[in-house]
């Protein structure tokens, strides 16, 4: 993975409209997200679920994030799961043609300045 890669922009698809300036922002608020993941399973090529938990509001945060990430990378299939009180099943599909993407979003997931 190269530096640029690392600092999160490089591996963002063509296919995203969000505007290049707003990605940076978008970035940190999904690394905001994966601060609070407890667990990361790799759920064949296509799927990417993470174990969530922080507070009662954080499966709203989730589903804002999610929606508004749709919106810009309409590719995505997000689902949301609330098991329990402060706990949240986060989801992400993505076709087989954006394997990478999801490999990439793996690796800033367990990168050691996102993760805690």
């Amino acid at each position: 993975m190269t530096t640029e890669c690392e600092s999160g922009l490089s591996w963002v698809p063509d296919a995203c409209t969000l505007p290049t300036a707003e990605q940076p922002l978008r970035l940190a608020e999904f690394d905001e997200l994966f601060a609070m993941v407890e667990q990361v399973d790799r759920i064949g090529s296509s799927r990417l679920r993470l174990a969530l938990a922080g507070s009662a509001s954080l499966v709203g945060a989730v589903r804002d994030l999610a929606e508004r990430e749709n919106a810009c990378c309409s590719f995505f299939h997000f689902t949301i799961t609330k098991p329990q009180p402060g706990r949240v099943l986060f989801d992400i599909d993505v076709p087989p043609t954006q394997a990478d993407l999801l490999d990439a979003l793996a690796r800033r997931v367990a990168s050691p300045g996102v993760r805690r």
